[in-house]
């Protein structure tokens, strides 16, 4: 009998031609190791797999401005749900996620981290990163 690999709790869709992007999930990778060698928690280049998110209604250009990532339920996440999602996930880094993810700060989270992925994603198409 074959044995199943379980399913991530959480796969990450990022922008490996985006230096700064590339350079955080690098570092979360290292925070990180013991989740990603058990299978709980991958990390993927949308630019290897530009179509992975469209069931999503997600193109490549999204993910490209915005970390992306889906759960075992198969719920999509954008922007900074994923960022308080790793945040759970990475031992020590809990606080952040009760930080900016509570009710309260959510919105401001969001908006912060929409506006810096705005300006992140204007800069690396003026670099041509694409």
């Amino acid at each position: 009998m074959l044995k199943q690999t379980p399913k991530p709790e959480l796969t990450i869709w990022y922008n490996t031609r985006c230096p700064v992007c590339d350079a955080g999930v690098s570092w979360q990778k290292r925070r990180l190791v013991e989740a990603v060698k058990a299978g709980r928690t991958e990390f993927r280049d949308i630019n290897l797999e530009p179509a992975a998110l469209g069931g999503f209604g997600a193109s490549l250009e999204d993910i490209r401005r915005r970390l992306h990532a889906t759960d075992t339920t198969g719920r999509l996440l954008v922007g900074a749900d994923v960022a308080i999602a790793i945040w759970r996930a990475t031992p020590g880094e809990g606080w952040l996620a009760a930080l900016f993810g509570n009710p309260v700060a959510l919105p401001l989270t969001r908006l912060a981290y929409d506006r810096f992925a705005d300006l992140l994603y204007a800069w690396n198409r003026r670099k041509g990163r694409w």
